[in-house]
C-alpha cells in the first residue's frame, strides 16, 4: 500500500520567551532571552540557580469554562501541554470541541474525532514537594523517623484522593485528547529530551498507515522544581559560571560553555494527511518525509565520543526520505550546551553528512530557551519549520567563539537569509540513550 503523505499545518509554542509563533519568532530575531535566576523556589543552595521560565501560564484561558474544575489535578507540565495544543489547533484553523466551547469559532468541528489521534512526549513529572511534605510529616514515628506502616494507615489519608493524576506522564494526552475530543489513537512517550521527535516520527507513521487523518504531537515539560534541578546537578550537567549573568548561561557550541540549562516549556504540533489538509483549505507549513531513531549502547548518561548513535539516526531519517546529505538546507541542532554531548552531537551530523556538514547553516536554540525535556525537541521541530516559512535563519545565543571540536556552521551574530528546502532536525536524550530525527521538507505539488 502506497505511503500517504502527512504535512504541518499546526504549531502550538509554550516557551520562556514567548506563547505562540508570532511572539516566539519576534524574541529569536531579536536575540532575547528567556533564562533568568530561578524564582519558583530559592535556588541559593544549588551550584546552578537559572533556568527558563515562563513568565505567565493560566490554563484557564486554554480551555473551556466546563473543564476548569479540571485544572486542580494538572501538574505544570499538563497546563504547558493543555496550552500549546490551544496553539496548534487553533493556528492549523482547525474547529475542535476546545475551540468551539470557548466560543472561538462556529460549529460544527472541520474534522472527524475517531480520526484524530495524539502522542506527545512527557518527562518525570515532579510531585508537589509542598503538599508531599506535608503528608509525610504525619507519618512519623515516636522516634522521629519514618514508618511505612504509620504512612499506610494515616499519612496517605492527607493527600487528596486525585493526587496521583497530577503526575501521571500520560495526563498530558489525556487532557489535550479530551478538551479537544480527538478519539484515534493516543499514545505517550517518555525518553528524555527525544521524546518529542519521537512522538511525531509515531503520528508521521500512524497517520502515513491510514490509521488517522490526523494528530497533535510534540511533547512539554516543566524542569523549573527543586527535584529537576537536583537530578541534573548530580549528574554534571548543569551550567555554574553564570549565575550572576543568567542570560549568558546556555552556551551550545561554543568554547567557553560549561553545561546545560534547565527550563520549562512545549511545543505541539498537528500533523495531517495531505489531501484531508487541501479539502479543508489548511494552511501547509512543511511536509514530513522522513523518521529515524536509534539507540546508544554506550552508557545510559553519556553519549558516544563519536557520536555513533546520533548518526544512525540522522542517516535513517534521511533514507526515508529518499534524500541525500546534499539536499539538505537546515540543520536543526539539539545544541544542549553540555560539554560531551555538544561535541558528540558535531561528530555524529559529520558522520551522518560527511564534509556537508561544517557548510549546512546549522539552528541551535537552548541559548535562548534552555533544556527542558521531553518538550524540547517539539521546540526545535517547531522553530526549524518557521525557518522553512520565513526563509530565515535566527542567529544562536551566547555562541561567540566556536568549539574546534564542534565544527558546525551554527549561524550566529545575525539572522541568515537561507532558502530552507530541506531540513532535518535531530534529538537526543541526556540520559537513556535514545535519539531521533526528522526531516521537513517544502511542499511540493
Amino acid at each position: 500500500m502506497k505511503s500517504r503523505r502527512v504535512v504541518i499545518t499546526g504549531l502550538g509554542l509554550v516557551t520562556p520567551i514567548g506563547i505562540g509563533t508570532e511572539e516566539v519568532w519576534t524574541a529569536l530575531l531579536a536575540g532575547q532571552s528567556g533564562t533568568s535566576r530561578i524564582s519558583a523556589f530559592d535556588p541559593s543552595r544549588f551550584s546552578s540557580q537559572v533556568g527558563g521560565q515562563i513568565a505567565s501560564l493560566s490554563v484557564s484561558n486554554y480551555i473551556p469554562k466546563t473543564y476548569r474544575k479540571n485544572a486542580r489535578v494538572m501538574a505544570r507540565d499538563i497546563e504547558i501541554a493543555v496550552a500549546a495544543a490551544y496553539c496548534a489547533t487553533k493556528d492549523a484553523g482547525l474547529k475542535t470541541k476546545c475551540l468551539i466551547e470557548r466560543g472561538e469559532v462556529e460549529g460544527p468541528p472541520n474534522i472527524e474525532s475517531t480520526r484524530f489521534g495524539a502522542n506527545i512526549g512527557a518527562g518525570l513529572i515532579c510531585a508537589d514537594l509542598c503538599e508531599l511534605a506535608g503528608a509525610l510529616s504525619t507519618a512519623v514515628d515516636e522516634n522521629g523517623a519514618f514508618s511505612i506502616r504509620k504512612w499506610g494507615a494515616e499519612g496517605m489519608n492527607n493527600l487528596t484522593p486525585l493526587w496521583l493524576l497530577k503526575f501521571l506522564p500520560n495526563m498530558l494526552s489525556c487532557h489535550v485528547t479530551i478538551v479537544h475530543d480527538a478519539q484515534a489513537p493516543s499514545n505517550t512517550i517518555t525518553c528524555s529530551e527525544a521524546s518529542s521527535h519521537l512522538a511525531i516520527g509515531e503520528a508521521f507513521r500512524t497517520i502515513a498507515r491510514g490509521a488517522a487523518d490526523i494528530c497533535i504531537c510534540g511533547g512539554a515539560e516543566s524542569k523549573i522544581n527543586p527535584m529537576g534541578l537536583m537530578r541534573q546537578q548530580l549528574l554534571g550537567r548543569l551550567s555554574t559560571k553564570y549565575n550572576d549573568t543568567p542570560e549568558s548561561a546556555c552556551r551550545p557550541f561554543d568554547a567557553s560553555r560549561d553545561g546545560t540549562v534547565i527550563s520549562e516549556g512545549g511545543g505541539l504540533l498537528i500533523l495531517e494527511e495531505l489531501e484531508h489538509a487541501r479539502r479543508r483549505g489548511a494552511r501547509i507549513y512543511a511536509e514530513v518525509v522522513g523518521f529515524g531513531a536509534s539507540t546508544n549502547t554506550h552508557s545510559w548518561s553519556e553519549p558516544h565520543p563519536e557520536g555513533k548513535a546520533l548518526a544512525l539516526a540522522a542517516t535513517k531519517a534521511l533514507q526515508d526520505a529518499g534524500l541525500s546529505a546534499d539536499q539538505v538546507d537546515l540543520i536543526g541542532t539539539f545544541g544542549s550546551g553540555v560539554p560531551a554531548h555538544d561535541v558528540s552531537e558535531a561528530r555524529g551530523l559529520r558522520l551522518a553528512l560527511g564534509d556537508r556538514a561544517t557548510e549546512i547553516p546549522a539552528l541551535a536554540t537552548k541559548g535562548f530557551t534552555g533544556n527542558n525535556g521531553a518538550g524540547a525537541g517539539a521546540i526545535d521541530v517547531a522553530i526549524a519549520t518557521l525557518c522553512m516559512q520565513h526563509n530565515t535563519v535566527p542567529a544562536a545565543r551566547n555562541v561567540e567563539t566556536l568549539d574546534p571540536e564542534c565544527p558546525l556552521n551554527v549561524v550566529r551574530n545575525k539572522p541568515a537569509d537561507v532558502r530552507v528546502n530541506v531540513a532535518l532536525t535531530v534529538a537526543y536524550a541526556l540520559g537513556g540513550g535514545q535519539n531521533a530525527a526528522l526531516v521537513l521538507k517544502r511542499l511540493e505539488a
